[in-house]
Parts: structure tokens; C-alpha cells; sequence
């Protein structure tokens, strides 16, 4: 019988220590690809130093905090986002609806919230923890966290979450109490990104529904030089922005 794969000594850092660099992450032959570190603290300074050299965190209630950054990345560039007839045909039909809005950053904690308590298929529990909220909830009033919300009617009906520095940006979670409201979200914050010349987001991993929309996986080194130039550019002010629909009109559906 073969022998499992031995388990790899996990780094463990202070909040007073740096996390470690990337490549020490373990492999894909270990029980966790991507796992880098654990750590007690989870702060919105902690977040800009995780997200700033692609890591981020990731733990269940009762875990400490881990951090990942997994090899592969999966990531949607935003040019081949798959604006599909279908989700085409179902924003024009919302757009004429005198109670439909999209926005940025008007709920930014409900959204999270919302996003903790959705159902995930296969999942009795949520990542999304407490303490997890309450970091974002520190980073968003900082400026690198934001959201994209779906509005019917005056209530909240879909959104998504993510962090942003620079033109690097890291798509969070999302939800949805409506037909394809997740994918309007999505579709808004790519038009913005488009219009911005905003080139990639990341998904971190890979889903069949981020697939779909036309995500992909690329190699970490790849992933993180991007970063590395993208969060040098200048900030977008999220909070103004608003669907750009001949941004998202222009794409390329064959991809």
C-alpha cells in the first residue's frame, strides 16, 4: 500500500513578523496546495501586505487564520469575459426596469454579510466568519475593499465583494435572491475594470462557474508579476462608478 504524503511543517508568524515568501507554499503533492502560513491575527494592515503579494486568507470557525496562495491562479481576464447572449438579454431587460440600479461601495458590510450567510453547494458552513467580516468591514473603510450591488426596487438583491490596490483586484464572494443577479454584479465591476483598463481579476480558484464566464488558470509567477505592476497604478474611485454597458457590449462573446 502506498504511504500517504508526509505533512509538511507549517509556518506559523507573530503579528509582528512579515508573512513568508510565496514559494515556501506547499506543493501539489502535499494535503493543502497553496497553504503558506497560519497566524492569530487577521487586521486590515495584514490584508494590504497579503493581498499586495497574492496571498490571502482562508479558515473555517475554530481554525487560526491560513493564508494560501495557490499555484495555479485562477483568474479572469477581463477582455475574455463571456458576456453571454443570455445574461445579455436578461441586464436589457432589467436596465429598463424603473426600480433596477447598479452600484459601488453604497453597502459594502451588507453585502458581505449577505455573502456569509448564502448556501454553497457541498458546504454546511461558511468561511466567511466573524472575524473575517470584521476585518474587510476595517479594510473598506481604509479604501481597498469595496462592492458591487444589485438593486431591485430599493432591496438588495444580488452583489459581490473585493479587494482592491491599485489596478490589482481580487474577487472576494458573492450572492444572489434573483436569476443571474451574481453574474450582473460581476458583469458591472468587469465593465468598470474595462473601462479603466483594469486587465485582470482574480478568482483565486478554480470553479466550474468561473470557468464558465470565462476564468482560467494561469501560473503563480505569472499571477504575481501582475500584481506587482498592477497595484502600482493609480486607484479607481470605486464608490463613483456605474455599469459602462459599450464596454461590456465590445467584448468578444466567440471567446
Amino acid at each position: 500500500m502506498p504511504r500517504a504524503p508526509k505533512m509538511p511543517d507549517l509556518i506559523w508568524i507573530q503579528a509582528d513578523e512579515p508573512l513568508p515568501s510565496t514559494h515556501l507554499a506547499w506543493d501539489a503533492q502535499s494535503p493543502a496546495p497553496g497553504l503558506l502560513a497560519a497566524s492569530h491575527d487577521l487586521s486590515a494592515t495584514r490584508l494590504i501586505e497579503s493581498y499586495s503579494h497574492g496571498i490571502f486568507p482562508w479558515f473555517s470557525a475554530g481554525q487560526p487564520v491560513l493564508w494560501w496562495t495557490p499555484d495555479p491562479r485562477m483568474v479572469l481576464h477581463t477582455t475574455h469575459f463571456r458576456f453571454h447572449r443570455s445574461l445579455r438579454q436578461t441586464m436589457k431587460r432589467w436596465l429598463h426596469h424603473p426600480g433596477f440600479s447598479l452600484t459601488f461601495d453604497r453597502a459594502f458590510s451588507q453585502v458581505m454579510r449577505r455573502c456569509s450567510a448564502a448556501p454553497r453547494p457541498g458546504q454546511s458552513g461558511t468561511w466567511i466568519v466573524p472575524a473575517m467580516v470584521t476585518a474587510y468591514e476595517d479594510l473598506h473603510r481604509a479604501g481597498h475593499a469595496h462592492s458591487a450591488e444589485v438593486w431591485l426596487d430599493g432591496e438588495l438583491v444580488a452583489g459581490l465583494y473585493f479587494v482592491a490596490l491599485g489596478h490589482a483586484v481580487f474577487g472576494e464572494s458573492m450572492f444572489t435572491t434573483v436569476t443571474d443577479g451574481s453574474k450582473m454584479a460581476l458583469a458591472s465591476l468587469v465593465s468598470v475594470c474595462l473601462k479603466h483598463g483594469i486587465m485582470t481579476i482574480d478568482c483565486q480558484q478554480n470553479t466550474r462557474h468561473l470557468a464558465s464566464l470565462g476564468a482560467q488558470e494561469i501560473p503563480r509567477a505569472e499571477f504575481l508579476a501582475s500584481v506587482q505592476l498592477s497595484r502600482l497604478m493609480p486607484p479607481v474611485h470605486w464608490a463613483e462608478q456605474t455599469l459602462y454597458w459599450d464596454a461590456l457590449t465590445a467584448l468578444d462573446t466567440t471567446l
